[in-house]
């Protein structure tokens, strides 16, 4: 007999179904609930409220847990690469060899980006915050393949739309960081595979041949495995939710990164360089005072703890290895990672952080490999864009398979109520 959950209103009792998910997440389904009493729920922030049924991601955050279409988050970051994964999240298994050749093949075939669109580009003011030139970009490819502006056309059309924003994507942000450094744009190479090729632009100079370190590509890589889903988040909701209007995969996905990028989202790891900075400046790198206010209540630290994860962020765990890599094969001098490598020794040994679960999260470890490589921190949430991109696609893609109805939140009104218009000579 299928579960059921019962609502008393007064004298009224009302049924309701449980929906029980793979992994034993039980909801109650509220969706009848409205038309049978009138009444709706409140759930601020809808932090208890299932928005959609979704096959991609599973993140249980009180063990730890992260798996993207089933597969562990440690086995994807160790053993695939984001290529791989974003097959995966694309089209539900991970590609076969001669499925994954196809696939870069494809994605090598549409790197470049239209020249009228650098000329967009190219009057942004210099100093313009890169996650407002992306945002801008993205939304422009939809008036450069006018064809993708009906996401109802055949299947065949949408993937070619898909494969273009999955391949222009590290193009324009490369062009991004160049700008702000003033550095002529770079083209991509064919010969480079999609993480290499990013890496090629951002940082190869004209003048110069350029080879990725082997080191770097296994970080990156990583990075943004690590970061390419994340369940119902802002930013995914986001796009889900504009997709569902019908609007085009660009306008949807441009809605994604502007959710992405406050501070409160996509910002927490430049907000941890940032922290780092003050306690460089103002607290003179006096890590032990600074620990000792977080543990009084006088500060916030950022980096540490995470809302979803009650445990590890296991994406942290990761990514630590691979910062480490990083930081000793760079043998990179910074006295901001000095601070921050204090800081995290204090955060997995101090019992106040350990009976807290205070762990350092992703952003902690991501902003110490942006800064070590070189990227300035403003781009730090392009980065978080790049590689959370074929998760959203994947999100919008499920929610246009599914023909899932528009997304319309209700509210509780708690404004005046009804009265009288006041002529303008009769107003005080």
């Amino acid at each position: 007999m299928a579960e059921k959950a019962t609502i008393t209103l007064g004298e009224k009792s009302i049924e309701l179904p449980v929906i029980t998910g793979t992994e034993n997440e039980k909801a109650i389904d509220i969706s009848k609930l409205r038309g049978q009493t009138g009444i709706v729920t409140f759930d601020e922030g809808y932090k208890n409220t299932g928005c959609t049924v979704s096959n991609i991601t599973f993140l249980d955050g009180e063990q730890g847990i992260l798996r993207y279409r089933g597969y562990s988050i440690e086995d994807l970051a160790e053993k695939a690469t984001f290529t791989e994964v974003s097959y995966l999240l694309l089209y539900g298994e991970l590609p076969t060899a001669t499925q994954l050749k196809d696939f870069e093949g494809q994605l090598t075939q549409h790197t470049l980006v239209h020249e009228n669109l650098m000329k967009v580009f190219e009057v942004f003011p210099t100093g313009s915050h890169p996650m407002g030139q992306l945002m801008t970009l993205i939304s422009a490819l939809s008036s450069f393949y006018p064809e993708s502006l009906n996401p109802n056309k055949s299947p065949e059309q949408l993937n070619l739309t898909i494969i273009r924003l999955l391949a222009k994507m590290p193009t324009i942000c490369a062009m991004i960081q160049k700008k702000g450094k003033g550095h002529p744009v770079l083209y991509p190479q064919n010969r480079f595979d999609y993480v290499s090729n990013f890496l090629y632009m951002t940082f190869g100079n004209v003048t110069d041949e350029y080879k990725p370190d082997p080191v770097v590509v296994d970080a990156m890589n990583k990075l943004l495995i690590l970061h390419a889903d994340h369940e119902q988040n802002c930013s995914t909701s986001t796009v889900r939710i504009v997709g569902s209007s019908h609007a085009n995969l660009y306008a949807s996905i441009g809605a994604g990164v502007a959710a992405l990028w406050g501070p409160r989202h996509g910002g927490a790891n430049q907000e941890v360089l940032e922290m780092l900075e003050h306690i460089r400046d103002i607290d003179k790198g006096d890590v032990k005072k600074v620990v000792a206010e977080a543990k009084d209540k006088k500060r916030l630290l950022f980096g540490f703890g995470h809302r979803v994860y009650k445990n590890f962020d296991p994406r942290a765990k990761i990514i630590k290895v691979a910062c480490d890599n990083v930081l000793a094969k760079l043998g990179v001098n910074d006295p901001l990672l000095a601070i921050a490598k204090e800081l995290e020794e204090a955060a997995l040994t101090d019992p106040y952080f350990v009976e807290r679960k205070l762990y350092p999260n992703v952003d902690f470890y991501s902003g110490i490999i942006y800064k070590a490589l070189g990227f300035p921190t403003p781009m730090f949430t392009v980065l978080f864009a790049l590689g959370r991109l074929p998760g959203w696609i994947s999100q919008w893609k499920e929610l246009r398979e599914k023909n899932e109805d528009i997304g319309r939140p209700r509210q509780i009104y708690n404004g005046y109520t009804h009265r009288p218009f006041v002529s303008i000579k009769n107003r005080k």
